[in-house]
Parts: C-alpha cells; sequence; structure tokens
C-alpha cells in the first residue's frame, strides 16, 4: 500500500490499556472494511507497565494496517500524539483515546466533515457524559477559560476524538500538556476552518481514569504560555520593549520631579530633605533599572528569533505554483 492510497490515520495514545486493545482495533477495523477505506492505525504506548506492548506485537501481526510505537517510559499523552503526527501517512487523520469511551463509528462522519465539507480540522463534543462531578465541573470551567483566553469557540477542547486534515499535524508542534490546546494552535497557524461534532461518550469499560485534578492547572498553565508565544513570539520586543520603556520613562519622571523640587527649595530658601530620604526615590531607581532589563529582554529576544527564523524559515506554506 502506498503512502498516498492510505486515506486514514488513526492515532491512539494509550498508557495500560491492555484489556481493551483488541476489541478496540477490531471495532476500527470492520467501521474501515465496512466504508472500504484504507487505512492504518498508530498505537502509541507511553511506556505501558503492563502488557499493552504484547498486545499490540500480537494485533500488528494478525492486521498489517496496524502498526506501534512504544516509549521507554511515561512521557505523556502530547508526546505521544506528536510522534505519531510525524509518524501518519494517511490523508486525514483521527485521534482517539484508547480506554473504548471514543466510538470508532463516528470515524466516516469525520472523515466526511473533513474531506467532503474541507474542513481543518474537527473536534469531538461530548454533549452527553459518563464522568463524575468532580471532573464535569472543572472541564466546564477549563472549557470556558480557554474559550475566552483563545478566541477559539468549542464547546470541549479536551475531547480525544478529533480529526484533521494531513497538513494540520505536520504543520504544528505540540509539548507539554498541550494536546488539549491543538485546536488553538492550529487557527494561530492559520488553519481557521475549524468545527465541532457531537460525538458519543461511552462510560469506560476496562481499568481506571489515568488523569488527576492536576492536569488543569498544567493545562491553564501552558494556555498562557501558548498565549504569549503566539503573541509575542516573532515580535517580543512589543511586549518587553513596550513594558521597559514605559517603566524607564515613569522611573525616570519621579526622579527628575523629586530633583527639580529639591533644587526648587534651595534656590527660594525653603526648607528641604534629601532626595534619598525620600522612599519615591527608590522607587523610581527601581523602574528604571528594570525598564532598561525589560528593553534589554527585548532586544536579545529579537536577535534571537531573528536568528531562529533565518535558518528554519519556520513559516507555514499553503500551496506553490510553479515551483
Amino acid at each position: 500500500m502506498t503512502d498516498q492510497a492510505i486515506q486514514i490515520s488513526v492515532v491512539i495514545p494509550l498508557y495500560n490499556e491492555e484489556e481493551s486493545l483488541p476489541e478496540l482495533c477490531e471495532w476500527i477495523a470492520r467501521v474501515m472494511d465496512e466504508n472500504h477505506f484504507t487505512y492504518e492505525v498508530l498505537l502509541m504506548d507511553d511506556g505501558s507497565r503492563d502488557r499493552s506492548w504484547e498486545v499490540i506485537q500480537r494485533l500488528s501481526q494478525e492486521n498489517p494496517n496496524v502498526r506501534g510505537i512504544r516509549f521507554v517510559r511515561n512521557y505523556g499523552k502530547t508526546a505521544a500524539l506528536q510522534t505519531g503526527f510525524q509518524a501518519v501517512k494517511g490523508n486525514v487523520v483521527i485521534t482517539m483515546d484508547a480506554d473504548l469511551q471514543d466510538s470508532p463509528d463516528e470515524i466516516p462522519e469525520l472523515y466526511s466533515l473533513i474531506v467532503n465539507d474541507r474542513y481543518d480540522l474537527i473536534s469531538g463534543w461530548k454533549k452527553k457524559r459518563y464522568d463524575p462531578i468532580t471532573k464535569t465541573i472543572p472541564t466546564k470551567l477549563f472549557n470556558a477559560a480557554t474559550r475566552q483566553i483563545s478566541g477559539v469557540h468549542l464547546h470541549d477542547f479536551n475531547c480525544g476524538l478529533k480529526a484533521y486534515r494531513k497538513d494540520v499535524v505536520k504543520n504544528i508542534t505540540i509539548y507539554g500538556e498541550m494536546h488539549r490546546y491543538i485546536p488553538v494552535i492550529a487557527k494561530w497557524n492559520g488553519f481557521a476552518k475549524i468545527g465541532e461534532k457531537v460525538v458519543q461518550h461511552r462510560a469506560r469499560k476496562y481499568g481506571h481514569t489515568k488523569f488527576g485534578l492536576e492536569r488543569f492547572i498544567f493545562g491553564f498553565l501552558d494556555l498562557l504560555s501558548i498565549a504569549f508565544v503566539n503573541k509575542f513570539g516573532r515580535r517580543p520586543m512589543h511586549l518587553f520593549g513596550s513594558l521597559g520603556t514605559l517603566m524607564f520613562f515613569l522611573g525616570s519622571l519621579i526622579a527628575m520631579w523629586l530633583i527639580g523640587k529639591k533644587i526648587y527649595n534651595i534656590y527660594n530658601l525653603l526648607p528641604y530633605r534629601n532626595v534619598t530620604e525620600n522612599p519615591l526615590f527608590f522607587l523610581a531607581l527601581v523602574a528604571v533599572t528594570v525598564g532598561s532589563q525589560l528593553f534589554l529582554a527585548g532586544f536579545l529576544g529579537e536577535l534571537f528569533v531573528k536568528q531562529a527564523v533565518s535558518k528554519t524559515g519556520d513559516y507555514t506554506i499553503a500551496e506553490k505554483a510553479g515551483l
């Protein structure tokens, strides 16, 4: 099978899911065969401690469309997805969780939305969930904060069931815990046609969840990080230079005002005290010092960005003609 012949790549990150893998792969194969899709399944073993890798090896022998990649230790879901994205060959990439809470029956419609309706990305929305309230309430707050900060209006950023054009996954880079922000990163990289589809959320059949409440804290910090990098990553002087200049001039004005006031009092034989006895003078010096450092940080940031761009030419190209 040639790379061009593969219509769908299914990327499945997993950690200790030996019980669910056979049923999931059989279900995916049945859906693909019924719809006459050419496909591949990439099972990303994120350092499982159970027999997941043995199961993956057996499944790949039984079905040549199933492949596996195993990490030496647990790096996290984002690392598994990023590595899978680098390896996929299909024109449409589907991601889903390995715990059978995502239904492979959604694949044909997700594929159609990407190919026929020409969406760049379709994100699943688990409108009806089977999670405990300790998980659903933080999820709603998290989604609301993400919508407000990112400007991407999706109901469920954390849903693992998503579909992408191949160009999207090949032109984005995710790290840390940024897998839940792929729609945000995709939009900021120019892939603006993002849609949402209500998908079935099934109760967990085997094992237990691998995520705790700390993921929302780390996830929010990652959101602030990518928001900063997107807005100022290529023009750090706009942030650091502006803040530095403002603080420098504000501190300078305060210092000059205090010194000028002292000179005026001396000239008019009025009572005065030393400038250094006024706490405001030291605040002015701090402002001048910090302002200078911020400006210098922005200047150095511009040099690093210029050097990086000149080496990589890191811009997403949509199409070429006559080349």
